[in-house]
């Protein structure tokens, strides 16, 4: 009898009338058997074409990683006799977290002969098989070094014909076990605190002549399931151990694998291990056992594996956590993911891994319970469960009753071991609120958001940051904000365009949003308008007299003092006009917006960098032409340098028209408007999460309430009606048309997560012509374009992505009432940020 997982790449290895295909046909549904020979007819009509080999076997391995992505039991009928064949399969098994299996049909090479030449299709003669049989015999000894974790072998015509095929679940396929089941988290040696548990839990413990307790049984016959970490730090691991080893024994309980459990055993069975983070204490506290005790402890520690699938695959047990690609699945990979978890590779600044905060992303379907990284208080994150809440470091051990979902604990009876990390986050430094430290923002910082988890800010960026923060920037009691940079749309498949709506519709619609807002991009500079609704205020709110202010991208004023009031005082009054004083019950407002036109604060940059290059070209390439056409005019055949001048002279015409677009004269706030287009928060309340028709309702109010503010124009598109795609795509057209920079793509929810992260706040799609600014005068000539087509914006969504977190939390935290400093944070983070070697083209 031969048992093989039934969740396996079975490979079948044996030369040419070996019986394979025969085999297969009798122990495996034909779906499961993938035949390289069917494979040979399919891609080439022939299944002795040996032509076709490569194509084939490149068909096969797809299909295969097909099935056993599904989840499906896959049979590979083929020789398999060189390693190199044997070596992509197993790495397909790998890579899809199944075990390869590998069974040998090794008999004499004269029945394979003898069965070869009976077949009319068989073409080849005893020479292939020889030299098949040759490489079989030199590959049999380093089967299992390949990475072939079972392999059977049969040598007979009647071992063959007598073997009986049986499929058996993985260690870790417990879905047949339904509970009702009690999950323990990590206990850390805490006998005392896990005996508490247990009867809280109502079970009854049993014990020994000595009063140690040595098992425990439910009346309601529920079942224990322990996450892990049984062992280390406490004061009574093999009090621990007894009593859940006496457990699992008698089939009331269940244990994975902890970190700790994997250290243990190594350290038992005489492997060089480092002794720390309490393996010390456990192996003295073991050395007071009887030696019977513990070769007990170190056969179950050894014995315990990754992780559970239960209750019909609705629930998951596994120490630090899975992902739900890993469920049921067996690998080294799932293996350390499930003991260890998965780092970011930074450590904190405790000198611990700050590890990968997977929750955040899970959708699977299966309830995960997990532990090893402890936290004051559980919290679903996801269908997740984090059951760690520290006994051994004085807080409480903790469990969940499934499928009640209840969560019960008991208080620890005292800090048995202090951890390196904190529990608890320590308390705020006593300051006055408004005052700021260097310390806050200096060096290498980690910053925790709500919606992206931990963010590093590197010790060069925090330097890059302070400089300009120190130097430039505005007073930081008024700098509540700094806006995320935004990532542009895919490159356009569009000919001649480089962007376009259709790819960011697309975008969209693969992340699951089915409604985006288009807003209409003014080109001006952007503005953050912190606006408070008396001069009473400021210094209540802010720590700071003033209006408020009105700051660009880097944290600087606009504008000088005299200017920024009168500018506060006519939005000032425009919010009061429209009403939204009252209505948001508020004695401040922060505004995201632009202010218009761009001339008002970069005449400087247009007059040195645009329009210089404007007049430079359209100076001296009228003067080339000239010169071109006179010696055309004696002969000379300049027709291809001629063509080129010609194209350059309009590229430069266009590129002149476009800055001019954006710039008219101003006077003091004569000329000047703001367009605002999102309200990021008021008193209380962070606003930047509201859904985006809402703040596009409040602009519209606002431009009607003041000839100061002008209106941001928008349209909704609905990403699965081709009809309202094509309507939004006519509307870009338009605004490009018309000499305008673009729109942003925006999901109408504000804030939404994608499948697996944050979906991008918005993308910016900018007109054709408006580029030219960007890639300059030629860049839509098509030798050009190719070249500005292989731009790079992942690090630039990335980026979009971690200021948008921080920009959130910001807010969160100023609307939360938190001191300066901590709003601070994460704006300077932001700003920090911003020096990342990003392409500033996009």
């Amino acid at each position: 009898m031969i048992t093989i997982p039934d969740l396996s790449l079975v490979v079948l290895v044996g030369v040419s009338g070996s019986g394979k295909s025969t085999f297969a046909a009798k122990h495996f549904r034909p779906t499961q058997v993938l035949s390289s020979d069917f494979f040979r007819g399919l891609v080439g009509d022939d299944e002795n074409d040996q032509s076709v080999t490569p194509a084939a076997f490149d068909a096969l391995h797809h299909v295969a990683g097909l099935r056993l992505a599904g989840g499906r039991l896959t049979v590979v009928d083929a020789t398999n006799v060189q390693s190199t064949a044997r070596t992509a399969l197993v790495q397909l098994a790998r890579q899809h977290h199944v075990l390869p299996v590998a069974i040998v049909l090794d008999v004499p090479t004269a029945l394979c002969v003898e069965r070869t030449e009976a077949r009319a299709d068989r073409a080849f003669g005893r020479d292939v098989i020889a030299r098949q049989r040759s490489q079989l015999r030199k590959g049999l000894p380093g089967l299992r070094r390949e990475g072939f974790r079972t392999i059977h072998t049969l040598r007979t015509q009647d071992e063959i014909d007598a073997v009986e095929i049986v499929l058996e679940p993985l260690w870790t396929d417990k879905r047949t076990l339904t509970g009702p089941f009690d999950v323990i988290g990590d206990v850390h040696g805490c006998r005392g605190e896990l005996e508490a548990l247990l009867a809280k839990l109502g079970w009854e413990l049993h014990r020994d002549g000595d009063g140690r307790a040595i098992d425990a049984r439910h009346p309601e016959g529920r079942t224990a399931v322990f996450v892990g970490d049984l062992v280390d730090r406490g004061p009574d691991t093999p009090g621990v151990l007894r009593l859940v080893m006496g457990m699992v024994a008698a089939g009331t309980a269940l244990c994975v694998r902890g970190n700790h459990e994997d250290k243990l055993a190594k350290a038992l069975a005489g492997r060089k291990v480092r002794i720390a983070h309490g393996l010390g204490e456990t192996l003295e506290q073991l050395a007071t056992e009887t030696a019977e005790f513990r070769a007990q402890v170190a056969g179950f520690v050894d014995g315990l594996i990754s992780h559970y699938v239960l209750d019909g695959g609705r629930l998951v047990v596994a120490h630090a956590g899975l992902p739900e690609n890993y469920h049921n699945r067996s690998s080294g990979r799932v293996r350390s993911f499930a003991l260890y978890g998965d780092t970011t590779g930074e450590t904190d600044e405790f000198g611990l891994p700050v590890r990968y905060p997977w929750a955040n992303d899970y959708r699977g379907r299966a309830t995960v319970l997990y532990g090893h990284t402890p936290t004051p208080e559980v919290e679903w994150v996801n269908n997740t469960l984090c059951l760690d809440t520290g006994a051994v470091f004085g807080n409480a051990l903790t469990a969940l009753r499934w499928p009640e979902r209840e969560v019960v604990a008991v208080p620890s009876e005292r800090v048995w071991y202090e951890p390196a990390r904190p529990l608890r986050p320590p308390a705020p430094p006593e300051r006055a609120p408004y005052l700021l430290d260097l310390g806050d923002v200096a060096g290498k910082r980690i910053v925790e958001s709500r919606h992206l988890g931990r963010m590093t800010v590197p010790a060069e960026r925090a330097a890059a940051a302070l400089e300009v923060m120190s130097r430039f920037a505005i007073d930081p009691r008024w700098l509540a904000y700094l806006p995320p940079t935004m990532a542009p749309t895919d490159t356009s498949a569009v000919e001649g365009m480089l962007e376009h709506p259709a790819e960011a519709f697309a975008y969209f619609a693969r992340e699951g949003v089915p409604s985006v807002v288009c807003e209409e991009k003014h080109m001006g500079s952007r503005a953050v308008l912190l606006v408070t609704r008396d001069d009473g205020v400021g210094p209540a709110r802010f720590g700071i007299d003033g209006p408020g202010a009105a700051y660009t991208r880097t944290g600087r004023s606009f504008f000088d003092d005299a200017l920024t009031a009168e500018l506060l005082a006519g939005l000032r009054a425009a919010v009061g006009a429209a009403g939204l004083w009252d209505e948001l019950d508020t004695g401040w407002l922060l505004l995201d917006a632009e202010l218009l036109p761009w001339s008002a604060k970069a005449a400087g940059l247009i007059r040195e960098q645009y329009a210089a290059v404007g007049a430079a070209a359209l100076t001296a390439l009228p003067a080339a032409g000239a010169a071109l056409t006179a010696a055309a005019a004696r002969g000379v055949d300049v027709g291809e340098v001629a063509g080129r001048v010609a194209g350059r002279q309009r590229n430069a015409a266009a590129f002149d028209a476009v800055h001019r677009r954006y710039t008219w004269p101003t006077d003091g706030l004569a000329g000047v408007r703001i367009a605002p287009f999102q309200v990021l928060a008021a008193q209380g309340r962070n606003l930047a999460v509201v859904e985006h028709a809402w703040h596009l309702g409040v602009a519209d109010r606002l431009a009607a309430a003041s000839d100061l503010i002008a209106p941001t124009r928008s349209r909704t598109v609905e990403v699965g009606d081709p009809a309202s795609v094509a309507a939004g795509t006519a509307w870009w057209e338009e605004l490009t048309a018309e000499g305008g920079e673009g729109m942003v793509v925006k999901p109408a929810g504000s804030y939404v997560r994608g499948q697996r992260a944050p979906v991008q706040p918005g993308l910016k799609v900018r007109g054709r012509e408006y580029l030219r600014l960007i890639y300059g005068p030629d860049y839509t000539e098509p030798e050009n374009l190719v070249r500005v087509r292989r731009r790079r914006i992942a690090g630039k969504r990335s980026l979009a992505l971690r200021e948008y977190a921080l920009g959130l939390e910001a807010l969160d935290r100023l609307a939360a009432g938190e001191p300066l400093w901590r709003v601070h944070e994460c704006v300077f983070a932001v700003l920090a940020l911003e020096s990342e070697p990003v392409d500033p083209r996009l």
